[in-house]
């Protein structure tokens, strides 16, 4: 199973994005906690080099929080800062502004001594369903942008006000051209930042029993009373075909989709 996406809507975004970062002062990185690792992409990294950057690991509460906030502190750097958050609870997005304002101190205090009140750009940027709408919406205070639990929602780049001197950019997730690292784009088609078309699903849930025997070894027998593989697993549920036999498509999707909707406890891939 040869895993890669990039559709001609995120080749134009990243062509946006380049244009766009002249006049930002900071980058809202979005990065699914559920894999933060694998949710770094390459190409937006190059694009945000030399700005400010805020790592927002998103959808906390379907991670390992430990896990999660141990691997965000190595995002802590002179000009960058994190903050973990779930962005579907009503004002959790508040820190977000604090560590905006914190981060472009320095021009808020040349234009505070000048007597000028300016406004501050940010451009949220992150791989496809990384929950930055939701973030988006959550700063907001409203529902300003379109969000999905799928890939490829946000098609096109939105500004929109929050508090009153922060300007914010939503753009589309974007992936990278060469997905060469094929355990990484696992993990991306996990945490739903990949089309599920792209895949073969019953390959993928084989896939994610074999990373949470490893990572977390009780998850699974536990979600399924004791069953370990998609065999066994189909037989606990009852899924069957007409024939008898046990309907391991069936069973793959129904793996895959406990696993994103945190059915199997708060999970981090890496």
């Amino acid at each position: 199973m040869k895993i890669n996406w990039f559709p001609g809507h995120m080749k134009k975004a990243l062509k946006e994005m380049k244009v766009l970062l002249g006049s930002i002062d900071v980058v809202i990185y979005v990065l699914d906690s559920r894999a933060p690792i694998s949710s770094i992409n390459p190409s937006l990294n190059k694009l945000a080099q030399g700005k400010k950057i805020l790592y927002v690991f998103s959808k906390l509460d379907l991670a390992d929080e430990s896990k999660t906030k141990q691997i965000a502190k190595n995002y802590k750097k002179a000009d960058c800062d994190y903050v973990c958050l779930n962005s579907t609870l009503s004002g959790s997005g508040k820190v977000i502004k604090q560590k905006i304002n914190f981060l472009c101190s320095e021009k808020l205090e040349k234009f505070k001594a000048k007597g000028i009140k300016t406004s501050l750009r940010a451009l949220v940027v992150g791989i496809p369903n990384s929950g930055k709408s939701t973030l988006v919406n959550n700063l907001c205070g409203k529902a300003k942008a379109i969000t999905g639990n799928k890939p490829g929602v946000t098609k096109t780049t939105q500004w929109v006000a929050i508090g009153d001197n922060i300007e914010l950019c939503d753009t589309p997730g974007t992936l990278y051209p060469n997905l060469e690292n094929q355990e990484i784009a696992k993990k991306l088609c996990l945490i739903g930042s990949i089309k599920d078309q792209i895949f073969d699903e019953v390959e993928l849930a084989q896939e994610l029993i074999k990373m949470l025997e490893e990572k977390y070894p009780t998850a699974v027998e536990e979600r399924f009373k004791g069953a370990k593989t998609l065999e066994e697993i189909a037989e606990k549920r009852g899924y069957k075909l007409k024939e008898g036999e046990p309907d391991i498509d069936r069973t793959a999707s129904a793996v895959i989709d406990d696993f994103r909707k945190g059915r199997m406890g708060r999970i981090t891939l890496d």
